[in-house]
């Protein structure tokens, strides 16, 4: 049985609701170099299946924008972020793991400053949402989410982890710089936003 998902996509003037019917859902509504929808897809079936997480699970790439709206309705914060879960609701389909939205924008401007594709930043935070997915929250965990992002990033071959990166004492942040190449090199030490809706 497919799983029924709404999920809520935001224009300027109107709120669009859009239902996709399947087992696994990647929408590219903002196009990735290097990334296609299968690929993405495939990626999130790996990730998932690290993870231990069963269900379907719909992702979203999308610009700020969009990530602003969500962040707004659904966490009270106007302002944008580059990824956000959202569990299933309790009446969603059995076999629903929930929705994670990613800004493609923001994931550009990740990989730019850290020395990496944009497609490889995408599948990092989507591994970090699938994370959340999976009911983790290193907002309050003690670094157990953080320890998990780190190994399954080694193992699904994805470069330094979005908690890694945001987290890490300043050592760190210096090697993650210095091994970039040097035209990108920039300021590592802003962390990048990142949410989670419940």
């Amino acid at each position: 049985m497919t799983a029924l998902l709404f999920f809520f996509l935001f224009s300027e003037s109107r709120v669009r609701l859009h239902a996709i019917i399947g087992c696994r859902m990647v929408i590219l509504q903002k196009r990735v170099p290097g990334l296609t929808e299968d690929t993405l897809d495939r990626f999130v079936t790996r990730a998932k299946r690290s993870v231990g997480l069963r269900g379907s699970v719909t992702v979203l790439v999308t610009g700020s924008r969009e990530l602003q709206r969500l962040n707004q309705r659904f966490r009270g914060k106007d302002t944008p972020t580059d990824v956000l879960s959202f569990p299933p609701p309790p009446t969603a389909a059995k076999g629903f793991a929930g929705d994670v939205a990613i800004s493609a924008d923001i994931a550009s401007q990740n990989a730019r400053r850290l020395g990496h594709a944009p497609a490889e930043e995408i599948k990092i935070l989507a591994l970090h949402g699938v994370l959340h997915l999976s009911g983790y929250d290193h907002e309050t965990d003690n670094g157990s989410m953080a320890r998990r992002e780190e190994r399954l990033r080694r193992q699904l071959g994805l470069p330094v982890g979005l908690i890694e990166r945001n987290s890490a004492p300043k050592i760190l942040k210096r090697r993650v710089r210095s091994e970039r190449p040097q035209s990108s090199r920039r300021d590592a030490s802003r962390p990048a936003s990142r949410g989670r809706a419940q």
